[in-house]
């Protein structure tokens, strides 16, 4: 499943849980280069996930992403466009599930598989095109 978010601004000092929503505690995170950082961040109220990927100086427009699936359930969502500060957020309901997930910007992506499991191991790769 694909769903596209309402387009991201540009926002000094933005943080994961003003572009995802009060309740969103972040769980885990990933560096985009040193061009800014994909978040995780969890509600445990209503058991969904969202991804927000934010640059560390936002400024002109490139091509971001930020993405989420749950592998056990093919929940997912994306959202990919041109933006100043952030691309997201992005939500999938994973209460009790291994997360996928990750973002890029401009030439430089990270891609998180099975992510906050406790029995498997998280992979990480960062890939500049």
């Amino acid at each position: 499943m694909t769903a596209l978010a309402a387009p991201a601004s540009a926002a000094a000092n933005t943080t994961p849980q003003r572009v995802c929503g009060s309740g969103y505690k972040t769980v885990n995170s990933a560096a985009v280069g040193s061009l800014g950082t994909v978040y995780l961040t969890y509600n445990s109220a209503n058991g969904k996930n969202c991804v927000a990927t934010i640059r560390n100086n936002p400024g002109s427009a490139v091509g971001m992403s930020a993405w989420i699936n749950i592998p056990d359930t093919s929940q997912g969502s994306s959202d990919y466009g041109r933006y100043t500060s952030y691309a997201g957020p992005v939500y999938a309901y994973g209460k009790g599930h291994c997360v996928s997930w990750g973002g890029s910007i401009g030439n430089t992506s990270v891609d998180v598989g099975s992510s906050n499991c406790h029995a498997l191991k998280e992979s990480r790769v960062t890939r500049t095109r």
